[in-house]
């Protein structure tokens, strides 16, 4: 899988298995929609330009 590519049934179905937890198949949809949901979270926050220097600020101020 390239990185443009996102299959979350895959994913879901690999780390399952290799967590060791059982594949029921009610709990597979919400799987799908929170590893879809923390994906568009990801591409919204990989998407903010950063100089490799930034580092996190020592204090939140809004």
């Amino acid at each position: 899988m390239s990185k443009d590519e996102f299959d979350a049934d895959a994913i879901a179905e690999s780390m399952l298995a290799y967590l060791g937890l059982p594949d029921e198949t009610g709990y597979r949809p919400g799987i799908i929609f929170h590893l879809t949901s923390a994906r568009g979270i990801a591409a919204g926050l990989l998407a903010l330009p950063m100089d490799d220097e930034t580092e996190p600020a020592p204090v939140f101020k809004p």
